[in-house]
């Protein structure tokens, strides 16, 4: 069985999203015959390469927020992710143009299966809970993709040419419209079914359980933004409008 996973790495639901996800996986019992693809979905696709806001800021402007709202928001996200073991500094995070990691993750996509998931893993871990910026300099990326098993002069290269499995991203990015994605994470199991946002991993325990023994058309459980969606409630995930703000 394939679990495709729509996401950004400047989706702090998608960092959240991918380790419940993983939780349920680990505790399922076909877990060796489940192949997970990493697929791109570029939050900010319209932002130039080098153009980065502290977070903070963009959270402020996007949402009108006053600073205090915004220190609220982020400590309501790390919270969240502390609860999954994750690292999350809600301090001092930048945020900008996400489309060259998506080209080194086909890069390693091409690779296999476990060097994307290693290179997406590295880069989540360096967006969310590390001091030094992904966003501005190319050689920190070259060093993640180094630690994830790729070759360092390869990821340069591919850095180097921005055509480089451009189109690889854009598919992606066009599949998941097709699919009702506006938002992410956004999971497809074997194209049976979709489970949308970072839900419990509850529900992906029942996504994987449905997909595996059933023959369905696509369908979303849990959330009510994609195609064919079934009831449940919204779980919070990252849209073109910004991400979901924790609530006081």
């Amino acid at each position: 069985m394939r679990v495709e996973i729509w996401s950004d790495i400047a989706c702090p639901w998608c960092y959240v999203g991918k380790a419940r996800f993983e939780r349920a996986l680990a505790d399922f019992p076909h877990r060796e015959a489940v192949e997970v693809v990493h697929r791109s979905f570029e939050l900010d696709p319209h932002r130039a390469k080098g153009d980065t806001t502290p977070v903070l800021t963009m959270l402020e402007r996007k949402y009108g927020m006053s600073q205090a709202q915004a220190e609220a928001a982020e400590e309501g996200v790390g919270a969240q992710a502390g609860a999954e073991g994750l690292t999350y500094r809600t301090r001092g995070r930048d945020h900008g143009n996400t489309f060259d990691m998506h080209r080194l993750l086909h890069f390693a996509k091409a690779a296999g299966a476990d060097r994307q998931d290693a290179l997406i893993a590295a880069l989540y871990r360096a967006n969310f809970a590390e001091e030094q910026s992904v966003f501005d300099d190319d050689e920190r990326l070259v060093a993640l993709a180094a630690e994830a098993g790729l070759d360092p002069e390869a990821a340069r290269a591919v850095l180097a040419d921005p055509a480089a499995y451009a189109d690889d991203v854009r598919a992606d990015e066009r599949e998941a419209a097709e699919l009702g994605a506006n938002g992410v994470p956004f999971f497809v199991l074997d194209r049976k079914y979709g489970v949308s946002g970072a839900q419990p991993a509850e529900v992906f325990e029942q996504a994987l359980e449905q997909a595996w023994g059933s023959r369905s058309p696509l369908t979303v459980l849990g959330g009510g933004d994609g195609a064919g969606a079934t009831g449940g409630q919204d779980a919070e995930a990252c849209g073109p409008d910004g991400c979901a703000v924790p609530q006081a």
